[in-house]
């Protein structure tokens, strides 16, 4: 049985996940609240990503897997975006995922193999109007993983997945009627967005035995987007 840390993990795509892995796996989710996770199988830290430091304390000693689940969407016009915008996109999405990581490191370490998975968009590939901010943040994570992947292989392996637009919270205001959902789902090859059971799916993938020759990858779970080009 793997001891699986989930940080932000108690909605959307994180709650997914653990609900996936609950029965076969040692869950814990770091998280500010339990509120939605409450009757999984899961063992429950209180953590905020973009302001506290993991206690290392209440995790077992060997972690087989790691999740970071915090992130924005943040999108408006370039010019209508002031620094901070920037400074906190890269704080939420990036340099807090690399300070988890930093805490957790000797504990990845003292598995067998580890896997961690991390989440991108797939606007850092395609290059969408109105994602500047958010496509620089997740961004670095695609070129950070990279560089983990290489230097800490075969001990570590690090992947990460770039969906498009999925039904969770986070995206509640892009997809918050019928018609924003149809209109979101037209524009995927797939004609629908996608849900965070579909995202939970690779990231069970990534973090099993099953993917153990598979380090330093991008997956575009997306519906095709990322590589399609469909009319109608």
């Amino acid at each position: 049985m793997k001891n699986i840390l989930l940080i932000g993990g108690s909605y959307g795509i994180g709650q997914a996940i653990a609900a996936e892995l609950q029965y076969d796996n040692k869950i814990f989710v770091a998280s500010r609240t339990n509120e939605n996770i409450s009757d999984l199988h899961v063992t429950h830290i209180p953590f905020d990503a973009t302001t506290d430091t993991l206690d290392v304390s209440q995790l077992p000693e060997v972690i087989d897997g790691l999740v970071y689940c915090p992130g924005s969407i943040n999108l408006r016009p370039f010019k209508a975006l002031k620094i901070d915008a920037f400074e906190s996109d890269l704080q939420v999405n990036f340099i807090s995922l690399v300070k988890v990581i930093q805490t957790v490191l000797p504990n990845l370490t003292a598995s067998n193999q580890s896997s961690i998975v991390l989440f991108s968009t797939v606007a850092v590939k395609m290059g969408m109007p109105f994602h500047t901010s958010v496509s620089a943040s997740k961004g670095a994570i695609e070129g950070f993983a990279k560089a983990l992947a290489a230097e800490y292989a075969p001990k570590i392996r690090v992947n990460v997945i770039a969906p498009s637009l999925t039904d969770t919270p986070l995206a509640n205001k892009f997809l918050n009627s019928d018609e924003k959902k149809e209109k979101s789902a037209d524009r995927n090859p797939m004609k629908k967005v996608g849900t965070s059971q579909d995202i939970a799916q690779m990231a069970s993938f990534l973090l099993s035995e099953k993917s153990n020759w598979i380090s330093g990858q991008i997956f575009h779970v997306d519906g095709g987007m990322s590589t399609l080009l469909v009319n109608g």
